[in-house]
C-alpha cells in the first residue's frame, strides 16, 4: 500500500473533480493556482472565485427548468439570494449579473437595496424578499422601500403580530404579503417547534378573520423553511407535505396567493466524498407541489427558492501556513497555523460545520494524522475532524528549511465573515485574513485584485476607548 498523500486521496475519492486538481504539484481551486496567489499576497488569506456564484445560480435555474418540462409545470421559478449570507458587495453584485432577486433579514438590509438602485444596479422591477423579525425600524424601511415604487416587495409575516405593527404604518396602503409557517424541528433539535413563523394550527384562523377581506394586505406567498435545508430525507418530506396542504387550503379561499417559497437551500459539498442527486431532489419538489394542487384542483404556485449557502459557498476559500508541528502526546500532533480558526471559520467550532481541508502543497509526501490549532491563546480555537474516519490526515511537516506547508479551508464562502465580524476587533486582536477576489475578463482570462479594509493600531484604539481619558 502507497503511502502519499496523493495516493490516500486517489484511493479514498474520486480525484481530480470538479474545483480540485493539481498542477505541478500544487492544488488549484477552480482552475486558480494558489501557488501564485500564495506567492504574490502571502498568507494568511480569504478567496473568493466569483464565477462559481453564476454556475451555481444558473445550475438551480437548469434543474428546475428540466423539472417543470418534465412534469408539464404552469408556474414560474424564481431565484433569490439571501444577502445576510454574505453582504459584500462583489458577492451581490455577481449574483445580480445573473438576474438573481434578493431576500432580505433586517432593516439594515433595506439600505444595501437603495444603494444597488441609486446605482443602478436594480430597478423597481426587482423582486425583495422580507423575512426575519419585524421590528418598527424594519417595517418602516420596508414601506420607504416601496414609497420608492419597488412593486414587488414583500412582507413576510413571521408572527401574527406583524400585522398589527405594518397597520400602524402602511397608512391605508395596500401591501403584499407572504405568510411563514412554523416547522416542527428535527428529533435531535431543543425545541418541538421552531420559533420562527406562525404555526400551522393557527395559521387557518388568521387568515379567516384578519386576511381574508382585509383591503389593506394582499397575500401572495405561503414561506416554508427547514434550516437543515432541502435534503431527501423523511422529515424534510413530511414538512414539506404539511406545507403543501396549508398551501392548497389557503389557496382556495385567497386567489392572490400564486407563489410557494421553499426557503432553505441546496446543501453545498463539504468533503470529497460529497453525494447529492440535485435534479432528483427537485424533480420530486416540483413534481409533489403538481400532484397536490391537482388534486385539490387549484392552480400550480410560482416557486420561490432562497438561497444562501449554495450561491456562495462553494466560491470561497481561506488558505494558511503551517508554523511549527507540536507534538504533546504519543499520540497527538498538533500544527499551529497563521491565524486563528476560530476568527476565520467561525461554524467550524460554533456549530461543528465541517468544510474541505486539503494540503496545497507536499501531495508527493508521507501523511500523517495532526489536528489544527489557531495562534490565539483559546483552548476552542482548534479544528480536529475530517471526513477521513473522523481525523485530519495532511502532509508531515517538512524537516529543515525546506519550503513550508500550506494548507487550505475550502467552501467557505457562506456566513464565515458575517458571523466573525469584518474589519472590528478579533478575537485577541488578531486581524482578518486578507480578501483575495478572482474573476474573469471579458476574454475568459483570470484575474485578482486584494480587497482589504486594513485594521491599524489607531482604529483599535478608537474602537476599544483608549483615545477618551476618563
Amino acid at each position: 500500500m502507497k503511502n502519499t498523500y496523493l495516493d490516500l486521496i486517489t484511493q479514498s475519492f474520486p480525484f481530480p473533480q470538479e474545483g480540485f486538481d493539481l498542477k505541478d504539484g500544487y492544488l488549484t481551486f477552480h482552475g486558480v493556482s494558489l501557488k501564485y496567489l500564495i506567492e504574490k499576497y502571502k498568507t494568511p488569506f480569504r478567496l473568493i472565485y466569483l464565477p462559481r456564484i453564476g454556475e451555481q445560480i444558473e445550475k438551480a435555474r437548469d434543474y428546475f427548468r428540466s423539472s417543470f418540462k418534465k412534469f408539464d409545470y404552469k408556474g414560474k421559478y424564481h431565484y433569490c439570494y439571501c444577502t445576510k449570507c454574505n453582504h459584500f458587495y462583489h458577492i451581490i453584485n455577481e449574483t445580480l449579473n445573473h438576474n438573481a432577486n434578493l431576500e432580505t433579514s433586517s432593516s439594515f438590509d433595506i439600505d444595501i437595496i437603495l444603494n444597488l438602485f441609486e446605482n443602478k444596479r436594480i430597478d423597481k422591477n426587482r423582486i425583495i424578499v422580507h423575512n426575519g423579525y419585524k421590528t418598527e425600524e424594519y417595517l418602516q424601511r420596508i414601506l420607504q422601500l416601496q414609497d420608492v415604487g419597488f412593486k414587488n416587495s414583500i412582507i413576510v409575516f413571521d408572527s401574527v403580530k406583524d400585522l398589527g405593527k405594518l397597520h400602524k404604518l402602511s397608512k391605508g396602503k395596500r401591501i403584499k404579503i407572504g405568510l411563514r409557517m412554523a416547522i416542527s424541528e428535527e428529533p435531535q433539535s431543543a425545541f418541538h417547534t421552531s420559533r420562527l413563523g406562525i404555526r400551522p394550527t393557527e395559521m387557518n384562523n388568521f387568515f379567516n378573520h384578519y386576511i381574508k377581506n382585509n383591503p389593506d394586505v394582499e397575500l401572495k406567498m405561503l414561506h416554508f423553511f427547514v434550516d437543515s435545508g432541502i435534503k431527501d430525507t423523511l422529515y424534510y418530506r413530511e414538512e414539506f407535505q404539511k406545507a403543501l396542504n396549508l398551501y392548497t387550503t389557503l389557496r382556495k379561499k385567497c386567489p392572490s396567493l400564486d407563489s410557494f417559497n421553499l426557503g432553505g437551500g441546496f446543501p453545498i459539498q463539504n468533503h470529497l466524498g460529497f453525494s447529492y442527486d440535485y435534479q432528483h431532489i427537485t424533480d420530486e419538489i416540483v413534481r409533489n407541489i403538481k400532484e397536490s394542487c391537482n388534486k385539490e384542483n387549484v392552480p400550480e404556485p410560482n416557486i420561490y427558492t432562497e438561497f444562501g449557502k449554495y450561491t456562495v459557498g462553494e466560491s470561497g476559500a481561506i488558505i494558511f501556513k503551517v508554523l511549527e508541528e507540536k507534538q504533546q502526546s504519543d499520540t497527538e500532533r498538533w500544527y499551529i497555523i497563521d491565524n486563528s480558526l476560530m476568527n476565520t471559520i467561525p461554524d467550524a467550532w460554533s456549530i461543528h460545520e465541517k468544510f474541505i481541508l486539503l494540503p496545497i502543497n507536499k501531495w508527493n509526501k508521507e501523511y500523517q494524522r495532526v489536528s489544527i490549532g489557531g495562534i490565539s491563546c483559546d483552548h476552542s480555537d482548534y479544528y480536529n475532524s475530517e471526513d477521513l474516519n473522523q481525523e485530519i490526515l495532511l502532509p508531515k511537516y517538512p524537516e529543515n528549511n525546506t519550503e513550508p506547508l500550506y494548507i487550505g479551508f475550502f467552501h467557505t464562502g457562506a456566513y464565515q465573515d458575517a458571523i466573525s465580524g469584518y474589519g472590528g476587533l478579533k478575537h485577541c486582536l488578531i486581524p482578518a485574513p486578507g480578501h483575495i477576489i478572482i474573476n474573469k475578463d471579458e476574454n475568459g482570462n483570470l484575474t485578482d485584485y486584494e480587497y482589504n479594509e486594513d485594521q491599524h493600531e489607531e482604529e483599535k484604539f478608537r474602537i476599544l476607548g483608549y483615545n477618551k481619558r476618563l
